[in-house]
């Protein structure tokens, strides 16, 4: 999941050639500049009149609250590793941004007019929005320092005890052409969520255009509905360091090119013993591919990850499900013994070679050819079909089913998913509608 020098130079291209279209946008007279200090944001509240620009890693601190009112713009500065600009909720402090579908809240760079001043393909302009809570990690100590800021900033600590620690509330809100890189294996995602406890709110969110992982969740409990992940350079989804949180309503679209995965599951870090194990728990999943990706997985488990996924439509990749056998007793292959690891009550279309053996692969060393089997005899027993239901990335971009998928789904016994007579993140009803430039933008002439 991680770039090459050549992709970090690619980067730089971008970004030079999006500041020489920043002479045709400038920021209305009055505009404030928000930096950090060390002292953080304050407890405070950004409205749309303020048009505000942050330069550098500006921190909500251990006991501040920023609110930010529906129809908010907030632009930040360019820049990458550490000369970005970012957002860190620390732990301890709380944002409170309510969009509305009529006026969401957008963070994006600081050249976007919101009217065409930046290419659709433009990457990795500004940081990224983290936040980060007292929710369990599955470390020696439970808590750690969040990628993409440097270690020698205290307010980077994360992880906890309190599995409903309470980081604030984020809702119609889109973020645009985020993503750096600090230095190889230290990235700034569209999205960070590190240690969030399952009493803080997010939904419809969009990421759009993200430099590395679309959203990376590392560890927490923290609960995700209506999530849009379009066009990340890496990932899509990933979750790592035991996540135990909820997800249901997610769209995901992989770009031409990439090699990152749709959806990718980690356990921890080395060693990969400690508890809690990543399994969470996610349902009505959109995740549409790319023939053209050269390396990207639909999914990928790794690092003794579980989870379990369910209900969920998966397109347009050349390369399956993957789950790693280490033949420990609790690796990605156990997992699935166990019931930890559930995938199932899925429809594919185009992935692999289309054939159920070439969906479901495993990966290690020492398997045999008996365990390989086993893995792949999984597809139909846990219930996953291949069929054609319309979704495509390819020509006219579509994301709607043009076929019921109502036959044949999980059966949801926790009273936190909503009951849906479809698969996939869309009935008839098509949630993005109204506030994601996403469906303004993208799905328009693609």
């Amino acid at each position: 999941m991680k770039h090459s020098i050549f992709f970090v130079w690619m980067l730089l291209i971008l970004h030079i050639s999006e500041s020489c279209r920043k002479s045709n946008f400038e920021l209305p007279e009055g505009s404030e500049v928000i930096t950090d200090k060390g002292q953080g944001t304050g407890t405070v509240t950004w409205t749309p009149e303020m048009n505000l620009v942050l330069e550098g890693f500006v921190f909500v601190n251990d006991g501040q609250v920023l609110t930010i009112e529906p129809g908010t713009i907030v632009r930040f500065k360019a820049g990458q590793g550490a000369t970005a600009s970012a957002l860190i909720v620390a732990r301890g402090g709380k944002i409170i941004a309510n969009g509305t579908k009529e006026a969401p809240i957008v963070f994006t760079a600081y050249t976007d007019d919101l009217n065409g001043s930046i290419a659709k393909d433009t990457k990795g302009l500004w940081g990224g929005i983290l936040m980060l809570g007292r929710a369990p990690l599955n470390t020696d100590s439970g808590k750690d320092f969040i990628e993409g800021i440097p270690a020698s900033e205290p307010r980077g600590e994360y992880g906890g005890s309190q599995i409903d620690d309470n980081s604030g509330e984020l809702s119609f809100v889109s973020i645009r052409y985020a993503g750096t890189t600090l230095y190889h294996d230290n990235e700034i995602n569209g999205l960070t969520l590190g240690g969030i406890g399952n009493a803080t709110k997010i939904d419809n969110i969009e990421i759009i255009n993200s430099a590395d992982d679309g959203i990376e969740i590392f560890g927490g409990t923290v609960n995700l509905k209506n999530i849009i992940s379009f066009h990340s350079d890496d990932d899509a989804i990933d979750y790592d360091l035991g996540y135990q949180g909820k997800m249901q309503f997610v769209l995901a679209v992989q770009s031409a090119g990439n090699a990152g995965n749709l959806l990718e599951g980690s356990g921890a870090l080395d060693p990969v013993y400690q508890k809690p194990y990543s399994i969470p728990y996610l349902s009505n999943l959109t995740l549409i591919g790319n023939q053209d990706t050269i390396a990207g997985k639909v999914i990928s488990l790794n690092r003794f990850a579980g989870g379990i996924i369910v209900n969920s439509i998966l397109v347009e990749q050349q390369l399956g499900t993957t789950i790693e056998y280490t033949n420990a007793s609790t690796d990605c292959y156990s997992q699935w013994l166990t019931g930890k690891l559930k995938i199932e009550n899925n429809l594919f279309y185009n992935v692999g070679s289309n054939f159920p053996d070439s969906i479901f692969k495993l990966n290690g060393i020492g398997m045999g050819d008996e365990l390989i089997q086993n893995w792949a005899a999984y597809f139909e027993l846990g219930n996953n079909e291949i069929k054609d239901v319309g979704i495509s990335a390819q020509l006219e971009f579509n994301y709607f089913p043009k076929v019921s998928t109502g036959d044949n789904l999980f059966s949801h016994t926790d009273t936190w998913f909503e009951t849906t007579n479809y698969k996939g993140a869309f009935g008839t009803y098509d949630w993005t509608e109204g506030w994601s430039s996403f469906n303004k933008h993208w799905t328009k002439n693609n």
